[in-house]
């Protein structure tokens, strides 16, 4: 982003860097804090939160930070920013305490913690940045709503594909053409893969197993998607996505029959993904234009025949964009993705035959994945959001990929995610 780069350049000069609280210290949480700490001028590191201390300390280490101190007050706290010492807590709610804080930046996998956060944020009139699309896809309508109401910003992050699939539909739109398909390019796709399978990878690249899991089983994919169509007002062309191999450039995707143009602008657009494409672990987007001068154009300038258009990014780098975010939230008060409406959920299909009496294990879990579908069928259908599934109790045997459905299991008492979730749908059945 040109005018962010600027903007933070004169905010170092001015000696008034925005001041960053992150919470989560994992592999995503470790990459971040490096990126400010050494390579984001005009913004600094102000605290990490996180449940088991160490893991905050070992963050900042690797990002070469020199002194820290521990704090449990928002007092304490407040003093290290003054001093410019990073504060680490143990304590999650206190970064949101702190007044001299600009901004959260959450990078937990936990989506009821990260649910309590955001509202703590909300309540304390800071602005909220995440990488938790399981989170959003869920029931972020809601936290945008509420978040709006407190005069904030929630927002999920660049770098992850949402992010940057939305930077590519502004783009794509304020060229003054019409984006009909939002795509993930994927490198594999397999509903069977489990902890067991992905441990070796995990353990390759220091991540969590259970994240891997839901990169490998389809069920991360699902919830990125979903957070794009609630962004873009999209809907999936059937339950799980078109989805599917293809070896070929993404360009090739404009002629090849898969899309029917037609069909595509009778669903308002679509989200989809494709596996084994070029370039590999990029996005991209496909758009029409009905001026026949300017297809005349594009035409010249190497972009077909159309009437399909492809643009695409090769990469998505996750947390070397996420400072940016923060960055494009504070000094230009811009979301970069949140849903405006609900048209697509992620919904729990049974992994292997389930038995009754089993409790549920979640995201990249053993259980059960998550796959789109449409809003108005899932609600129809009593199904079960995945990023809710974790802790339910079945009280039936259901077969192998087959959806579970809110008939299918007791559901956990008390969680605030069930609240949230609740009134996005009154809200979203209130939106014309």
């Amino acid at each position: 982003m040109i005018l962010v780069d600027t903007a933070l350049q004169k905010r170092e000069q001015q000696g008034r860097p925005i001041r960053v609280a992150m919470i989560g210290a994992g592999a995503i949480g470790r990459g971040v804090a490096s990126q400010i700490v050494n390579h984001t001028r005009g913004m600094s590191l102000a605290a990490v939160a996180n449940r088991t201390p160490a893991n905050a300390e070992r963050a900042l280490e690797l990002a070469g930070v020199k002194e820290w101190k521990h704090v449990s007050t928002a007092a304490q706290l407040e003093d290290c920013i003054e001093r410019g010492v990073t504060a680490v807590t143990d304590d999650l709610l206190l970064p949101s305490a702190a007044g001299n804080v600009d901004i959260i930046v959450e990078l937990l996998s936990d989506v009821e913690l990260a649910a309590m956060l955001a509202l703590h944020a909300f309540a304390h009139g800071k602005d909220y940045l995440t990488m938790n699309a399981e989170m959003d896809a869920t029931f972020g309508l809601e936290l945008r709503a509420r978040a709006e109401a407190a005069g904030v910003i929630y927002s999920v992050s660049d770098g992850d594909q949402p992010g940057v699939e939305m930077n590519l539909w502004r783009h794509v739109k304020s060229l003054g053409m019409e984006p009909l398909v939002c795509g993930n390019i994927k490198g594999l796709q397999d509903c069977r893969r489990n902890p067991t399978t992905q441990e070796g990878f995990a353990k390759t690249w220091n991540q969590g197993v259970n994240m891997v899991t839901s990169f490998a089983d389809g069920t991360k994919i699902s919830f990125e998607q979903a957070c794009v169509a609630n962004a873009t007002g999209m809907c999936v062309a059937r339950r799980g996505m078109l989805g599917g191999d293809f070896h070929g450039h993404i360009d090739e995707l404009c002629h090849n029959g898969r899309y029917d143009i037609d069909e595509l602008r009778r669903l308002g657009g679509v989200v989809d993904y494709v596996v084994g494409a070029q370039p590999a672990a990029g996005v991209f987007v496909l758009a029409t234009h009905e001026d026949p001068f300017h297809r005349f154009n594009l035409k010249l300038y190497k972009m077909g025949e159309g009437p399909l258009y492809a643009f695409y990014a090769h990469t998505h780098l996750c947390y070397f964009e996420t400072p940016l975010s923060a960055a494009r939230i504070v000094l230009f008060r811009d979301t970069v993705i949140a849903p405006r409406c609900h048209k697509v959920d992620v919904v729990t299909l049974a992994k292997t035959g389930l038995k009754a009496g089993t409790v549920l294990d979640g995201i990249g879990g053993y259980h059960s994945y998550g796959t789109c579908e449409n809003a108005p069928a899932a609600i129809a259908g009593r199904l079960l959001p995945m990023g809710l599934s974790e802790g339910c109790l079945l009280k039936r045997d259901v077969p192998c990929d087959a959806a579970i459905t809110y008939d299918d299991v007791e559901v956990p008492a008390g969680r605030l995610t069930d609240e949230l979730r609740a009134a996005m749908l009154v809200r979203a059945a209130a939106q014309p």
